[in-house]
């Protein structure tokens, strides 16, 4: 078999064995549950919305995309799942609090969240940055996660019986990419930010745990390769040991573990779902 076709069998038995093979063997390991998902407009967040309501929970799909948002809920709901949508900046602190109050007055309570809200890359080296940019990204992707986090953790410790919160971060926040200079800060930000609310809140019972996407297929890294005239067979197994790109449901899997009971006794920890690519 040459690697074309084992990139073919792999992206084909995963579809198969893993994803519907886990939505038939272990769900419902959120039943009962209230998450709320930021950025589940499109891309990762709308796949880990999608996948926690098979999971069994109550999701809150959180965007600043009022009608991508609204697609994702009723997609949602057409498959017998129960969502509602909030708009939100989540640099704005008023907006957050608001996001986390329509959660438990729609729901009652909130019990995981996965905060994936984020800007895109930068695209300037180092002594180049766009300063304009740079306070934009900051303020969404480490300021926008960290208040994000602030008010999950004041409702969990007010209910009093813990819960899962998961920051998703990047390979950016352990390997350092060339022209983002902005976005690889933030994502190291994201990484320390999870470990100390992690170091604070075990005893409430409250896990923060973040996952670190490595080359993920979406629009936005379709774009990418379009722009510079690169192919996923060419260009795949320079980020990847498995030599294909990463799936939006592949990062949604390993949330949704995080979120789940499964991984009771995991915090301040970050699942590197990036095909070996910062180990490579």
């Amino acid at each position: 078999m040459n690697r074309k076709d084992a990139v073919a069998y792999n992206k084909s038995s995963r579809a198969v064995n893993t994803w519907k093979g886990m939505i038939e063997m272990t769900f419902p390991v959120l039943e009962g549950k209230v998450a709320i998902v930021t950025g589940a407009a499109m891309g990762m967040g709308k796949a880990t919305a999608e996948l926690f309501s098979k999971a069994g929970a109550k999701v809150v799909v959180a965007d600043f995309n009022e009608e991508k948002g609204a697609e994702t809920v009723e997609e949602i709901k057409a498959a017998g799942g129960e969502a509602a949508f909030v708009k939100v900046d989540i640099s704005n602190s008023e907006q957050v609090q608001s996001m986390v109050k329509f959660t438990v007055d729609t729901y009652g309570k909130l019990d995981v969240a996965v905060n994936n809200a984020a800007l895109t890359p930068d695209d300037k080296p180092a002594d180049e940055f766009d300063e304009d940019y740079w306070d934009r990204l900051m303020a969404v992707d480490l300021k926008g996660t960290a208040l994000c986090q602030k008010y999950e953790l004041q409702q969990m410790k007010k209910q009093g019986y813990g819960g899962s919160i998961i920051n998703i971060s990047s390979v950016s926040g352990f390997r350092p990419q060339p022209n983002n200079i902005a976005y690889v800060a933030a994502k190291h930000g994201v990484v320390g930010m999870t470990k100390v609310a992690a170091l604070e809140n075990g005893p409430y019972n409250i896990r923060v745990n973040s996952v670190a996407p490595g080359a993920i297929d979406t629009p936005m890294l379709r774009g990418a390769l379009e722009q510079f005239g690169l192919d996923e067979e060419s260009y795949a197994p320079q980020l990847s040991l498995l030599n294909r790109f990463g799936q939006a449901e592949e990062i949604a899997e390993a949330s949704l573990w995080l979120a789940s009971d499964a991984s009771s006794y995991v915090t301040g920890t970050t699942i590197h779902a990036d095909a070996g690519y910062v180990n490579r």
